[in-house]
């Protein structure tokens, strides 16, 4: 059962710690103040999850059941890796026997039952190498993608809501009957069109925000339950993945997904 960590009663460490000015910037202070004081990356340490998003995940999962029985499990945008930690426990997956595959551009530390690819989830060959990989239809979806911010709200959100609709159509084109696809968006709307679709083609959709997500964050997550299996001409529109992805209108530094952490 997942639980709103209890701060300074269940590492040890004491929150509210400082960090000294030296040669850091405010803003980069600020934020490794934040993540060191964060209960929930406390608690990933001590329970031995690599990232603070594994709660995230359970805290869906402890509500909506997507998890229950699941025999494979496909993860993108995996890295660091916590989902895929609980996909492998849940499917019983072992390195003999692999059943859960995460795909992340990033390079990922191995884990055991997890075949990784390292590479771009946009390129033509990655979703066979996914299906190959656990020698199945996957019963849960799961992505967490999300396209390095750039500071540029419009943009940015466009940007994963692009991610978000490869991943969508991706899990209609492979989930098993009954499967469930959970992906993580931005607030500001999603598309019409891509919820239009996914409730032809699941039972249930509807929008979450867990607790464990930093309540400043933007971030939520889609979730589309009970898929209803594939007919003929379900997808007949425009795949996503043949688009291209919208660019950045401004010249701006861009910077990795803080709420990944």
């Amino acid at each position: 059962m997942t639980k709103p960590p209890i701060a300074g009663n269940r590492t040890g460490r004491k929150l509210g710690q400082k960090v000294k000015k030296g040669k850091l910037k405010a803003s980069s202070r600020r934020w490794i103040e934040r993540h060191i004081n964060d209960p929930y990356v406390q608690r990933a340490k001590l329970e031995g999850y690599r990232a603070r998003a594994a709660f995230k995940l359970l805290e869906i999962d402890e509500k909506h059941q997507i998890l229950k029985g699941a025999r494979r499990i496909i993860d993108l945008g995996a890295a660091p890796g916590s989902w895929s930690q609980i996909a492998a426990k849940v499917t019983d997956s072992t390195d003999t026997d692999v059943r859960v595959a995460a795909i992340d551009f990033l390079e990922m530390v191995q884990l055991p039952g997890v075949h990784i690819l390292q590479l771009d989830f946009l390129e033509d060959e990655a979703p066979q190498r996914l299906l190959d990989a656990i020698g199945g239809a996957p019963d849960v979806v799961l992505s967490d993608m999300a396209a390095p911010t750039t500071g540029h709200q419009k943009t940015d959100h466009l940007r994963t809501m692009h991610l978000c609709e490869v991943a969508a159509y991706f899990a209609v084109e492979v989930l098993a009957e009954g499967g469930h696809f959970l992906a993580k968006t931005f607030q500001g709307g999603t598309e019409r069109d891509l919820l239009n679709m996914l409730k032809r083609n699941f039972q249930q959709v509807l929008h979450i925000k867990p607790a464990s997500s930093r309540q400043e964050s933007v971030e939520m997550f889609l979730l589309a339950k009970g898929f209803k299996g594939r007919r003929e001409g379900d997808l007949a529109e425009e795949n996503p993945r043949d688009q291209v992805q919208p660019e950045d209108p401004r010249e701006h530094e861009t910077y990795g997904n803080e709420d990944d952490e």
